[in-house]
């Protein structure tokens, strides 16, 4: 492995020695051995600062998890060679229990989780790694159009009758906080479905989670198997690093056929690539501190997939301090064209190129250009037919270097609890109401004063814009750009366009997208040159809103389909997930976050049209 650095000024070498002269990976290992062998009371936050930064701590000062198991895990493989085999018989045990239950084979996964309990699940669909049988879905929302699509889908390739298909589906719902509850929405519908079709679902359930947790007390109740995450069956792993060494990983890989004991050899990184992401960390940390904290990311074609699971790692880790942040930007194109000048003093950007000898890198020729421009940029080359779990490890080491750096605790996830408990509460509310739409807070979401309708299909509301002064009076489209222009100009220097619904199984969510990534263009990196997240809401909350609440700087677009999906089969209706839709913007405006959102009639083709033409107008006015 290689690591090449240029234009590094300011110099990053001085960061980098920190990791030399402090003895840093002797310390973690030996910190992380004492924890486990004198347990959690050996630990002292205040005297040291790898404590601090890589453990959960309670109100009193008392370490409550210790969370380096995104590092041990592969210090512990080399003493466990059984892990492999282990987990393989492990995954033959769950496809036996099916076929003696139901004389059936497995044909399908619904995996059920949220942020980074399901994240790399779908960055492994994406890689291709889960090309073999069985099927794996990624349920990672409330919205029951997503649960709707995958049934359709299991329909259509099973050609058989939904309670057949079930017989030959495994559900796993993974959680990792303890107040998590929406994979808990997601396997009680689910169970429905069995139940309605009297299918028994024991044998076709499983779950990871922390004792006592919402997830846990619903599955145990239900007779559900419950899985040690760990393979050392210890509890010491946030969901976002939970990849590539726990069962929540190595299930899906293992069902697949991908060869676990290479898999798990290639997580396990040598001093000289961790010596190198360490470097890394120093680079990106020195460009930080000088304000180039928008890190866009190259990678080659084989690992493209890899974007959003490695953008969820850096920000849901370090996206909790105003002073100090890092945005990872993906999914655009490198337009040089959408970027200040090298020299311009509001030039924020970094580039960061990944290459595998043999692989096909296409942005490599644009990052030699920009490199000759003068734009700041490292270039990490793996050697031929490195494996993704090299790659995913090694950006774990990077992650905990900038917290080492930062003196910032890379375990935590302040921000997503925030949302969280406010979706909890709206929804408690909303049952006594009688549903979302008759709550007092909906109400006053639909009837509040601040909107603006465009084409009587789109609604924009802006209450929460955080505006000093009333846009412009005009049509919404104007007001929209009123309003971003203000935010700019206040300091936000990036923007969020996250659909509320399904943007990966059905037909209509991939044709919003194309909308949304059309106006990200437009709106944002064009007009604007300002990067843009253009993804799925509440899924990206768990790592879009800690960077935003935390640290910062975006102008937060969040958009609802107003005719609201439902699954009549299992008595599935979308009241959770508008409960989160407007829980995330309470969050952000709790927190001073610019927020506004924006409503469709419909899915149709005339209303995404119009939506369409929405932005465009709005792009027009901020030409103008």
């Amino acid at each position: 492995m290689q690591i090449s650095l240029y234009h590094d000024e300011p110099p990053s070498a001085a960061f980098a020695e920190r990791f030399v002269s402090e003895n840093t990976l002797a310390r973690l290992k030996a910190l992380d051995s004492r924890a486990r062998r004198h347990g959690l009371e050996a630990l002292d936050p205040t005297k040291n600062i790898l404590i601090a930064i890589g453990s959960e701590v309670d109100s009193n000062g008392r370490v409550t998890k210790n969370s380096y198991g995104v590092l041990n895990l592969t210090w512990q493989a080399a003493k466990h060679p059984e892990w492999p085999a282990m987990v393989l018989g492990e995954l033959a045990e769950i496809r036996g229990r099916i076929r003696e239950t139901h004389d059936a084979p497995l044909q399908f996964v619904i995996w059920a989780g949220m942020g980074g309990s399901a994240e790399d699940k779908s960055m492994y669909n994406a890689v291709g790694l889960l090309r073999k049988s069985p099927r794996v879905y990624v349920l990672d929302s409330t919205d029951p159009a997503k649960l709707s699509a995958i049934l359709d889908d299991i329909a259509r390739r099973s050609r058989l009758p939904l309670g057949k298909a079930l017989k030959r589906t495994l559900v796993v719902g993974m959680a990792m906080g303890m107040t998590s509850y929406e994979p808990v929405v997601n396997l009680e519908k689910l169970a429905a479905l069995y139940d309605r079709e009297g299918v028994d679902s024991r044998p076709n359930f499983i779950y990871m989670t922390l004792p006592g947790s919402l997830l846990d007390q619903f599955a145990a109740a239900r007779g559900y198997r419950k899985v040690e995450l760990q393979p050392d069956n210890g509890n010491s792993t946030a969901g976002r690093h939970s990849a590539p060494m726990t069962r929540g990983s190595l299930y899906p890989l293992g069902l697949c056929g991908v060869d676990l004991e290479a898999w798990i050899r290639g997580a396990s990184l040598g001093d000289e690539q961790i010596a190198a992401a360490w470097r890394l960390a120093a680079f990106l940390h020195a460009q930080g501190l000088a304000g180039r904290d928008k890190v866009t990311l190259m990678l080659p074609k084989c690992w493209a997939g890899a974007a959003l699971w490695t953008k969820q790692d850096f920000e849901e880790s370090l996206g909790k301090s105003e002073e100090t942040g890092i945005k990872i930007i993906i999914g655009e194109r490198v337009k040089t064209s959408n970027y200040r000048a090298p020299k311009d003093p509001e030039q924020d950007r970094v580039f960061l190129g990944v290459q595998v000898k043999g692989e096909t890198s296409p942005e490599a020729p644009k990052l030699a250009l920009l490199r000759r421009a003068g734009y700041p940029a490292a270039v990490v080359a793996f050697p031929k037919e490195t494996p993704l779990s090299t790659y995913m490890q090694f950006v774990h080491y990077a992650v905990f270097g900038l917290g080492f750096l930062r003196k910032m605790n890379f375990v935590t996830q302040p921000s997503v609890e925030l949302y969280k408990a406010i979706t909890n509460r709206l929804h408690a509310a909303a049952a006594k109401a009688g549903g979302i739409a008759k709550s007092t807070e909906w109400r006053a979401f639909i009837e509040t004063p601040h909107q603006a309708k465009w084409r009587n299909r789109v609604t924009l509301r802006y209450e929460h814009a955080g505006v000093p002064v009333a846009p412009r009076e005009g049509a919404a489209p104007a007001v929209y750009a009123a309003l971003l222009r203000s935010a700019m100009e206040q300091g936000a220097t990036y923007g969020e366009l996250s659909f509320f619904g399904d943007l990966r199984y059905s037909k209509d969510g991939a044709a919003v997208r194309r909308v949304l990534e059309r106006a990200g263009e437009l709106v944002f990196r064009s007009r604007l040159k300002a990067p843009v997240d253009v993804y799925e809401g509440p899924a990206m909350n768990h790592s879009y809103h800690e960077m935003i609440i935390g640290h910062g700087g975006c102008f937060s677009t969040v958009l609802l389909n107003e005719t609201s999906a439902e699954l009549a089969e299992a008595g599935y209706t979308a009241d959770y997930h508008r409960a989160q839709f407007l829980a995330t913007q309470m969050a952000l405006a709790e927190r001073g976050r610019p927020v506004v959102s924006i409503t469709v009639k419909d899915l149709t083709a005339p209303t995404l049209a119009a939506l369409d033409e929405f932005f465009r107008q709005a792009a027009r006015y901020l030409k103008g």
